[in-house]
Order: structure tokens, then C-alpha cells, then sequence
């Protein structure tokens, strides 16, 4: 083999040893460019009972919407269809669904009542009980206040807000009062 063979041999093997390194940090530092991204991006709902709101924190626990609620009527955990509760614990939202056409009925002699859930109806995983979300409602003066048959009820508007920051599978906590620890040890 000549020198200049060697010579371009050596400088190619050099070459490779030199820039591959940084080849790598340059892939390194784009795979975790889009991680930090996806963590940027990681929100959770906290819904706390005993103060009435329901609050969005991003990644780093700092709020960034907090609104006013209801939920239902009976104090304590949900343990069945039809016992007015709102269930506590750490749950997912499973889908999000247009409910701008869903009607109620209340049992209050009104009927069917349109928009009683609001424009969309964010579907909670709670095990055991299908029919729990948040939604909006056609009573904003309910909010505040244990009116519901145990769904999580929001002002229209904020609900709108809300739909801005969650997705499926996004992280849903639903805090107990004190009157709800009570309820739960009593019965």
C-alpha cells in the first residue's frame, strides 16, 4: 500500500473517530429534545371536594386553569348507579365525546332537558360506573354547590377551556372533603 493509501486510510479512520461522537451527542440530544417535549406537555386534573374546583397543573405542579364545580349530591365515594356520589380516587379520562345534542331527564317533572351536559362530555375509566365525566351543564348556578347525580359539572366556557389541555389517558384525580371521609367511614 502507498503512503498517500495510508495516508487517506489514516485520515478517514481519524475522521470517523472525530465525528462520531458528536454524530452521536447530535442524536442523543434530539431524542431527548423530544422527550423533555413530551414531558413539557404532561398535565393532570386535580378535583378537589372539599374547595369545589377542578384545576390543571402542568408538568412542574404549576396551575394553569382552575374553574368551579359541582358534583354530587351525597357526600362519600360512589359505590353504586344511582347513589349520587362522585367517585374519589386516581382515574384516566377514556374519551372525550361531543355532547351538544344529549338531553337529561332530571326526574324534576321538566322532561328531557337539552344541553344539561354542556357542549362535550369528558368520559372518566372509573371501574364499575360507566356514565362518570365532567361536563358542562344548563344550571350555572349549580356550580359551587353538591347538585349533581355524581358527574363532575363545569360552567360551559370553562369546560371549553378544559378540552384545551386534556387528552385520553390524562392523569384525573377526585379528592374527598372531610364531610366525604366522614360519610365513607360511616357507612
Amino acid at each position: 500500500m502507498s503512503i498517500s493509501k495510508r495516508h487517506t486510510t489514516l485520515y478517514i479512520i481519524i475522521g470517523i473517530a472525530v465525528l462520531l461522537p458528536y454524530l452521536g451527542a447530535l442524536w442523543l440530544h434530539g431524542w431527548y429534545s423530544n422527550k423533555v417535549e413530551q414531558i413539557k406537555n404532561a398535565r393532570f386534573v386535580i378535583i378537589d371536594k372539599s374547595t369545589m374546583t377542578l384545576s390543571v397543573y402542568d408538568y412542574q405542579g404549576k396551575s394553569i386553569m382552575q374553574a368551579p364545580i359541582a358534583c354530587g349530591k351525597a357526600y362519600g365515594d360512589k359505590r353504586q348507579i344511582g347513589d349520587m356520589r362522585t367517585p374519589e380516587g386516581i382515574f384516566h379520562i377514556s374519551s372525550i365525546e361531543d355532547a351538544s345534542s344529549w338531553t337529561h331527564d332530571f326526574g324534576d317533572g321538566n322532561g328531557d332537558i337539552e344541553g344539561a351536559y354542556g357542549p362535550m362530555f369528558i368520559r372518566l375509566d372509573c371501574p364499575g360506573h360507566k356514565g362518570i365525566g365532567i361536563h358542562g351543564t344548563h344550571l350555572p348556578e349549580s356550580l359551587g354547590s353538591r347538585a349533581s347525580e355524581g358527574c363532575i359539572r363545569l360552567d360551559n366556557n370553562n369546560l371549553l377551556q378544559l378540552s384545551k389541555f386534556v387528552h385520553s389517558g390524562m392523569v384525573v384525580a377526585v379528592l374527598p372533603s372531610q364531610q366525604d371521609v366522614n360519610a365513607n367511614n360511616i357507612n
